[in-house]
């Protein structure tokens, strides 16, 4: 009988080991299918600010395909439709932008869930089923789908604790980009009432016991963020990767 893979990602978070990770901006599976096997636990593969669609992402989940990270997929929005055609095709790993409540967590874990523990609408021959050779896949999706839900505004990090025990949710990403625009410090992550509310927003989550996380694209801040506790961490992206090198690499020769 076929089964399904374990999701190394929602054990190593449920464990409390780092996972570190890579986002992938440019819609372009070329760019997936070198990242996959680049030696990272996690890739994000982002629906919400770049032009992917639902077809887009099954040609980043082939080209994951025998690579060591799990692909993570952030949805436009917290909407169950979406949702269910991402699980349908084979998605197991779900970033859930802007949930600022717990009633928005849970809503979140319902749309990834069979009834009765959610709302989920069965398909029997999809991807995800390996189109009908995982016999009992209703039965065991849940054990392996990861529900990774943002933090964007100081009112999802005053929530932190209760959103982090919120069942079904394996861990809370604080996106600072929008909580520092939140703040009234739009484009500087770095001010102190930012990184302040970063540091207070780990503490929450942590006593919530879920894993916290974060992304940080500069070396040395992405290493103090892990020292200090965060697990799943974005260190670095396709566009801005290509972005940097290839303005060096142009100044280097017009010099």
């Amino acid at each position: 009988m076929v089964t399904l893979p374990p999701n190394r990602l929602k054990r190593a978070l449920a464990a409390g080991q780092k996972q570190i990770g890579f986002w992938l901006t440019l819609a372009s599976p070329n760019a997936t299918e070198i990242a996959a096997t680049a030696g990272f636990d996690w890739l994000l593969i982002d629906m919400e600010h770049s032009p992917n669609d639902l077809n887009d992402v099954i040609h980043h989940l082939r080209a994951a395909v025998g690579g060591t990270a799990e692909p993570v997929v952030r949805i436009p929005w917290n909407d169950p439709v979406t949702v269910k055609r991402l699980l349908d095709i084979g998605v197991r790993s779900l970033m859930f932008p802007y949930v600022q409540s717990v009633d928005e967590a849970r809503r979140a874990v319902a749309a990834t869930r069979y009834p009765t523990a959610g709302i989920r609408g069965i398909a029997g021959t999809t991807r995800a089923t390996a189109y009908g050779r995982v016999k009992d896949y209703v039965k065991t999706a849940s054990d392996e789908i990861c529900v990774v839900v943002q933090a964007e505004t100081t009112k999802a990090i005053d929530a932190g604790a209760d959103i982090a025990k919120v069942e079904g949710v394996d861990c809370v990403f604080i996106g600072p980009n929008d909580l520092s625009a939140s703040m009234g410090h739009i484009g500087n992550m770095g001010a102190p009432d930012v990184q302040a509310t970063i540091a207070r927003g780990l503490e929450r989550i942590r006593a919530g016991g879920k894993a916290a996380g974060i992304l940080e694209f500069k070396e040395d801040a992405a290493r103090k963020f892990l020292a200090a506790g965060f697990q799943m961490i974005a260190v670095g992206g396709d566009g801005g990767m290509l972005a940097r090198g290839t303005e060096a690499m142009a100044q280097r020769f017009k010099q």
